[in-house]
């Protein structure tokens, strides 16, 4: 039986819920089928906000001739049979999904195409084209990039398909429905999906308990080797950079969510070295033993030591001095202003002097390449415990003036 979900699919851009910034009245989408002119496109975002529902709408719109292949799920004699029809009605729209998972033969049958206009390619993906799709394929397309849909785009769905004859009888209201539209998240297809077993499980009676039988879980996109998994990364270590406290439980407990304790130790280690550094050296080992119990316990009680450590990390002292001033030294070397290490400091020196011999362990003696005398890396911060290595910088340096 055909899911609600596809029979609710748009067959008109004029259907289709959301991306406002490329569908309705003078906007690009919208435009080009007015004009009945298409080109390549790749449109990219996350999992069912609409990419298939748009590029149907269009070629419906335009009447043109389509077919539909996945990059993967179909082999090279399906692209073949898409290049002989195309060549055969001098032209045909390819509607590709999961199009940054295309190889490299399949490339190379529909480069020659693209380029001669025989095929037109609306391609859709869930990663950041920028970054997955072949150069030659992609600078052969426009890229549109879908938002994630407002629930109150998804309530308007939902308003919709309870009045199809597959949910005949249906019995709903609206707190049932805000329910559904918040576990969706931004996933139409996941709010249709679940209004319609539902509807079934609950012999037409859709409450809100009904709907916690079904699913009680909160969804958010994750994709661990694609882009919403490093945009939560991303968003962990920016809330403790920021020393927002609760943003970075909230993104800590997004990833525990989803079980994913090795990318969590990995950004954690990065973020006590990166963010917090010199202002909190005692961070890095605490980080450390942190992982170390929560490896011990396993979940769920490994949420107790981090969420204690990550607490900490954002109420921490920042400071990246180090990392920058290191950052600054490679960016030099990569320059070419390198030099000779200083003769009195050669492993055969017999003038290097010793600074323990000498007052407050120092004296006055050069280190640096002569080319890069009297440059400056390192600039402290008066902050957390970086305010003692400051006042140590300060003193040495004003030594060096004497």
């Amino acid at each position: 039986m055909e899911p609600l979900a596809k029979k609710l699919a748009p067959t008109s851009l004029s259907d289709v819920l959301g991306q406002s910034h490329l569908v309705g009245k003078g906007k690009v989408l919208t435009n080009l089928v007015k004009n009945k002119k298409l080109f390549s496109m790749i449109l990219y975002g996350k999992p069912g906000i609409g990419k298939t529902s748009i590029a149907l709408a269009m070629v419906n719109d335009l009447e043109v001739r389509y077919r539909m292949l996945n990059a993967t799920m179909h082999s090279k004699k399906d692209f073949d049979i898409v290049v002989e029809e195309a060549k055969m009605y001098g032209g045909i729209v390819l509607i590709m999904d999961e199009i940054h998972r295309l190889n490299k033969d399949k490339q190379d049958l529909l480069l020659p195409q693209l380029e001669n206009g025989t095929i037109t390619l609306i391609g859709m993906t869930t990663a950041n084209p920028y970054h997955s799709i072949n150069p030659a394929i992609r600078s052969r397309c426009q890229l549109f990039e879908l938002h994630e849909l407002e629930e109150k785009d998804i309530i308007k769905g939902l308003n919709r398909a309870i009045k199809h004859e597959d949910l005949k009888g249906i019995q709903i209201n609206k707190d049932a429905i805000s329910l559904i539209a918040r576990l969706a998240g931004s996933d139409l297809r996941f709010a249709y999906n679940l209004l319609e077993v539902a509807f079934y499980a609950g012999d037409k009676v859709v409450n809100i308990d009904t709907i916690k039988m079904v699913n009680s879980r909160p969804v958010f996109f994750s994709d661990k080797d694609g882009d919403g998994h490093y945009d939560v990364l991303s968003a962990f270590q920016k809330s403790i950079r920021g020393s927002d406290v609760d943003a970075s439980l909230y993104y800590l407990a997004r990833l525990i969510y989803e079980g994913d304790l090795d990318s969590i130790y990995r950004r954690m280690a990065v973020i006590a070295y990166e963010d917090i550094g010199l202002a909190n050296p005692s961070i890095g080992p605490k980080v450390m033993a942190a992982i170390e119990a929560a490896e011990l316990v396993g979940l769920p009680e490994a949420r107790i030591p981090l969420g204690t450590i990550v607490t900490e990390m954002a109420l921490s002292p920042k400071s990246n001095t180090a990392h920058v001033a290191l950052d600054e030294a490679l960016a030099q070397i990569e320059k070419g202003n390198t030099g000779n290490v200083p003769d009195h400091i050669k492993t055969t020196s017999t003038t290097y002097l010793y600074p323990h011999n000498f007052k407050n362990a120092y004296v006055k003696q050069e280190y640096l390449p002569k080319k890069l005398k009297g440059t400056k890396f390192y600039q402290p911060k008066d902050l957390g415990y970086e305010k003692n290595i400051k006042n140590y910088y300060d003193f040495i340096e004003k030594q060096k003036q004497e």
